[in-house]
């Protein structure tokens, strides 16, 4: 995501796409209670990369539809971030920590009957210990493993007794650079994971390094050790804070060399495809983004 403003704002600019995407055949039309998903990318399941998608790709839609197109790329894990709508029916209902215990029941409901799982969440995760502690109550009972956010600095201590309590990580999520802003550093985000158990470590978005001016590749050798959740993402210009999303593979973030380097550190865990570019030909772009990873994935198992 591209900065907490974008993402609060999206639905103001949100409008109409399935048309292209139609067009294209390349959405199959599944009910959210069909089948359960066909597995798309085995070679990244050997790996140990468990390929999501973070569900602000598909901001436009409350997850209810989103889920439909999701399950048509062939992935069964889920990202969805706190400020998304959940069901065009009720658009005052987000999925989050707020959602009732009746309504929690259907969306569980709903992910089982496709086999798909919430395994990370984007929150709001913040200093107020109470709210902390709702999260990860809400987290435990929908089956996340992971929570990424950017909390402040001196709630850290509180958090990491709630990530052994409850047995979930927390990944620190990094945006581009701006005035103030500490995160877009890996050197910074390590510090601040420095004196706290192995269950707080980074979300890397390799696409706002590159946004950052920064190159991916060498930001994940100073994070290893401490990646504990991914996203997925390449920006096609470097430098250029404002840069548009591009496919995996064909922007400025060497993404093959990125994959490889994932390799090499035997990361395993949830590796989320998280995709900016909201465009009439969105499925077709979400399509190649997990047949790159998924290529990458074939050659890299041998």
């Amino acid at each position: 995501m591209s900065t907490l403003v974008n993402r609060r704002g999206f639905l103001k600019s949100s409008g109409a796409l399935m048309a292209g995407v139609a067009a294209a055949g390349l959405w199959s039309g599944r009910n959210v209670s069909a089948e359960p998903v066909k597995l798309s990318t085995p070679c990244a399941e050997k790996l140990g990369w468990q390929m999501s998608v973070a569900t602000y790709s598909y901001r436009r839609f409350p997850l209810y539809e989103a889920l439909d197109k999701i399950a048509a790329l062939g992935v069964k894990h889920i990202e969805p971030a706190f400020f998304l709508k959940l069901d065009k029916a009720r658009p005052a209902l987000q999925i989050n920590e707020n959602l009732s215990a009746e309504v929690r029941k259907e969306f569980k409901s709903k992910i089982s009957d496709m086999g798909i799982s919430m395994s990370s969440f984007y929150s709001g995760l913040d200093a107020n210990a109470d709210k902390a502690k709702k999260i990860f109550e809400f987290c435990k009972e929908m089956g996340v493993r992971t929570i990424v956010a950017e909390p402040p600095t001196d709630a850290l201590g509180m958090i990491d007794k709630l990530c052994e309590e409850y047995s979930i990580n927390v990944a620190i999520h990094n945006h581009p650079e701006k005035p103030g802003y500490q995160n877009w550093k890996p050197e910074n985000v390590m510090a601040l994971c420095k004196d706290y158990s192995k269950r707080i470590g980074a979300c890397c978005d390799t696409g706002h390094w590159t946004r950052s001016g920064l190159d991916p590749v060498e930001c994940l050798k100073k994070m290893e050790g401490r990646i504990v959740s991914f996203h997925l993402k390449e920006a096609a210009e470097f430098g250029n804070r404002k840069s548009p999303d591009s496919i995996l593979g064909e922007g400025k973030g060497n993404y093959r060399e990125v994959l490889k380097e994932l390799k090499r550190q035997g990361y395993k865990g949830i590796t989320a495809v998280e995709y900016e570019n909201d465009t009439p030909t969105l499925q077709e772009e979400m399509l190649k983004n997990v047949a790159f990873v998924e290529g990458m994935a074939k050659e890299l198992v041998g």
